[in-house]
């Protein structure tokens, strides 16, 4: 079974703000896309930035085969939502967006109130790759490095706000980063040697980050580290980054002002680690390297991000 995440970079039908302006153009990016995922196989493909549930629709039927689709009923300002493509049936465990009753809300802006809920909904669905095996999927988008100002502008008046808007940004991402790791013990249930869960999604950040280490749990014992062949009491909570299997030459699923990035991610619970058989990328076309404004790339091909896939061995 392949598992998988891939931001599909705006997806909307044509004639919106943020879409495609024409009708060509949309029917050239679902092409693209559609090109890719039937080349690549996934079987479960958590999917970020779909800006119309139709637009999903036309994907889905421009495939080969049948698919099953879910998606979060929570996107963001712009409308984009993360969902699923599944060739397996899906149930949907979760859709959430408030943060823990813990977490204090965080400061979104100079004004206005505070926020007390991710930007975009979270995901969790449910399938049975094979007789007597279940595995719940999360996918989530967080708050984009990418920072927006006041009146939807991309340059700040001053290095002042880019300073401030950059904080905020990451409060958001950090907070959102909480909220998932939060599914992701319910799903565990303490119990991460058995119940097979994994997070995957647009981080929007490195494997290193501070905000992508919240969501692995307890630390040590990650892939390539001198604890990872120890079992401990935190493998029963903990998740597993896969990105260090990537190979190296494929080890980025993005290009920003021309660095290669890999904040796309597959993460797996303990009962998962011994099932994972390969994972990779696709940069089969040089990825574009993008700027401060998305609204440049929307009549673009394809997308921006490359996918990041998992290959999982089942009975």
């Amino acid at each position: 079974m392949v598992i998988g995440t891939w931001n599909l970079e705006n997806l909307y039908r044509p004639g919106g703000r943020y879409g495609p302006r024409d009708q060509a153009a949309y029917e050239a990016k679902l092409k693209a896309l559609a090109g890719t995922i039937d080349r690549l196989g996934p079987d479960l493909l958590g999917v970020q930035e779909v800006g119309d549930p139709q637009a999903l629709d036309d994907l889905a039927d421009a495939l080969d085969g049948s698919w099953h689709i879910a998606m979060s009923a929570h996107p963001d300002g712009r409308g984009i939502r993360v969902g699923f493509l599944s060739r397996l049936p899906l149930n949907t465990v979760a859709d959430i967006t408030e943060f823990p009753s813990q977490l204090a809300p965080v400061q979104a802006g100079d004004d206005g109130e505070p926020s007390r809920q991710m930007g975009r909904g979270a995901l969790a669905v449910r399938v049975r790759p094979a007789p007597g095996h279940e595995l719940q999927v999360v996918v989530c988008h967080l708050k984009s490095k990418l920072l927006t100002f006041p009146g939807s502008r991309f340059a700040p008046r001053d290095e002042g706000e880019r300073a401030r808007y950059a904080a905020y940004a990451l409060f958001r991402r950090g907070a959102e980063d909480v909220t998932v790791r939060a599914l992701a013990d319910q799903l565990l249930a303490g119990d991460g040697d058995a119940r097979q869960v994994a997070v995957l999604g647009d981080f929007n950040d490195e494997p290193a980050a501070a905000t992508t280490q919240i969501l692995l749990g307890p630390p040590g014992s990650q892939i390539g580290t001198a604890g990872f062949e120890r079992p401990d009491h935190g493998d029963a909570a903990r998740l597993w980054n896969l990105a260090p299997l990537i190979p190296e030459d494929q080890r980025y699923s993005r290009v920003q002002g021309g660095q290669r990035e890999l904040i796309d991610h597959v993460l797996v619970s303990h009962a998962l680690l011994h099932r994972v058989e390969r994972v990779f990328t696709s940069n089969e076309h040089p990825l574009p390297s993008v700027g401060e404004d998305p609204t440049e790339r929307r009549d673009a091909p394809a997308s921006d991000h490359a996918p990041v896939l998992a290959a999982l061995r089942f009975p």
